[in-house]
């Protein structure tokens, strides 16, 4: 099975493999072909990773009884910004 027919094993790989095409596309290095495949393997990698963002945020709004709501603010007044501060 060629790489651009392949799922991506997980979310996470699949923004890494976006990550390594962009890279090596704005190379400038790739020869027509190789670039228009990687483009295509771009593209399902986006789709993979927009429907799995599409359904993360479904679940979500299940779990919330379909109204998102804020997270709750630190009352403790712990800046949690400031790295030792």
């Amino acid at each position: 099975m060629p790489k651009s027919a392949m799922p991506p094993k997980s979310f996470e790989a699949a923004v890494s493999e976006l990550e390594s095409i962009v890279q090596e596309m704005e190379s400038g290095e790739l020869p027509l072909e190789d670039a228009l495949a990687r483009y295509q393997r771009g593209i399902n990698l986006l789709r993979h990773c927009q429907t799995t963002l599409s359904d993360a945020e479904r679940r979500v709004k299940v779990l919330e009884g379909e109204v998102l709501v804020d997270l709750p603010s630190d009352d403790t007044g712990h800046d949690h910004d400031k790295a030792g501060a």
